[in-house]
This record gives C-alpha cells, sequence and structure tokens, in this order.
C-alpha cells in the first residue's frame, strides 16, 4: 500500500478576518494545484502527487477571480491542517429559473448553470484511501470555502449521536442546514423524510414572512406561537 511523503510546502501567509485581500507577484502552476471553481472566484490548493488525486496541502492556497492567473491569497478563518490530508469535496450551489416572457407564454423557462456558493471538503477518516474496505468520511472534520467572502474556514458541527471519537462512523448522518451554514451529525434512526423536511422549511419561511407583516400592526417584536 502506497504512503504520503510528508515535506514542507512553500506556504503562502494567510489572511485573518478583516485583512485586505494581498495579491501575490508570481505566478503558480495550476497543474500543481486542485482547482475549486466557485460562482464568484477559482480557488487554488496544492495538490501533493498521488494516484487517488485526493489529496490536499492547506499551507498553500490561493484565490483568483473566475478564469484569470490574478492569484491572491484567500482569507482563513480557522486553523487549517498543517499536514497532508485526505479529502472528499462536495458543494452546495442552486439554479437560478427564469419564467418565458409575458408576449410568449408558450416558451421554456430558462435554467442557468448551476452556481455554486460553496464547496465542503470533508475528511476521509483516519486519511483511509477511498477504496479501503474501512473507509469512511470524518463528517466532525469539515472545511468550507466561501465564493463570496473568498474566504476557507473549519466547519462548526454539532455531534448528536453516542459513543464518543471511538464510535463507528459508518452510521453517522450529516445534516447541512441554513444555507450551508448549519452542520449536525445525527443517528440515522432520526432522519427525517422528505416530506418532513419540506414541511418544516415551509412552516419557517411562513412564520417569518407572518412576523414581518404582524410587526407593522403591533407594539411588540414577537408573537407568542402555539
Amino acid at each position: 500500500m502506497k504512503t504520503l511523503r510528508w515535506c514542507t510546502a512553500r506556504a503562502s501567509s494567510p489572511l485573518r478576518d478583516g485583512d485586505s485581500e494581498k495579491i501575490v507577484d508570481y505566478r503558480i502552476n495550476e497543474d500543481e494545484f486542485h482547482k475549486i471553481c466557485l460562482l464568484d472566484c477559482d480557488f487554488f490548493i496544492r495538490k501533493p502527487p498521488d494516484p487517488d488525486n485526493d489529496v490536499y496541502d492547506f499551507r498553500e492556497m490561493y484565490v483568483t477571480p473566475p478564469d484569470t492567473d490574478i492569484y491572491a491569497v484567500p482569507k482563513v478563518l480557522a486553523p487549517m491542517p498543517q499536514k497532508y490530508i485526505r479529502c472528499a469535496k462536495s458543494d452546495y450551489g442552486c439554479y437560478n429559473v427564469t419564467e418565458p416572457p409575458i408576449d410568449a407564454p408558450r416558451d421554456p423557462m430558462y435554467k442557468s448553470e448551476r452556481e455554486v456558493l460553496k464547496v465542503f471538503l470533508t475528511k476521509h477518516y483516519r486519511n483511509r484511501r477511498l477504496g479501503d474496505t474501512e473507509f469512511t468520511l470524518d463528517f466532525e472534520e469539515i472545511y468550507v470555502i466561501d465564493s463570496k467572502t473568498k474566504s476557507i474556514t473549519r466547519a462548526k458541527v454539532v455531534v448528536a449521536v453516542p459513543g464518543g471519537r471511538n464510535r463507528d462512523r459508518k452510521n453517522d448522518l450529516l445534516v447541512i442546514r441554513e444555507n450551508g451554514n448549519s452542520f449536525k451529525i445525527i443517528s440515522p434512526d432520526e432522519r427525517d423524510d422528505p416530506t418532513t423536511v419540506i414541511e418544516k422549511e415551509e412552516w419557517n419561511k411562513t412564520r417569518q414572512d407572518m412576523e414581518k407583516h404582524l410587526r407593522k400592526l403591533r407594539d411588540f417584536s414577537v408573537s407568542n406561537w402555539f
């Protein structure tokens, strides 16, 4: 079984929250980086040589406007790993759907290309390869790349399952809500069916809309809901 070779990377000094964007005075070889394309930017993370193409070195990262070579150092809002780790990539995004014009009501609706707003990099548990018989994801360690702020941070994950750190993680179920800002690990038997999830989301939206309307008619802020 092949193992990773540990070495020191050419580190780019990360920006903290509130720092202004720092443009570097050199170009990078993009083939040596994972290129992650989001709606507002392209994000680059050092890619150590590995046949599985899923190893990330967070010690060297850059961000550019889409499809340009103006490299800047991204904002790093949480401590990043100081060694190579294997990650699975997923994204959070949406489609913009436009209704047909009034004078052509039978025209089909137009749907934009998928707009990626955030990318989640979830660590492989104990850095195991994808083909390992014991492979599973470590939902407690997720790194979030945000398109709008051009930043990377570590997700704050709420663990609501028993067993502690030595539990069988293959049974973990990750729930992501609030536009990719809320992360919670639950047991599979606590999973809601899709209809229940939709009903809860619709109820919350209806309640928020009603609160906005009632604020105009009263002198107190929040209603009592039963």
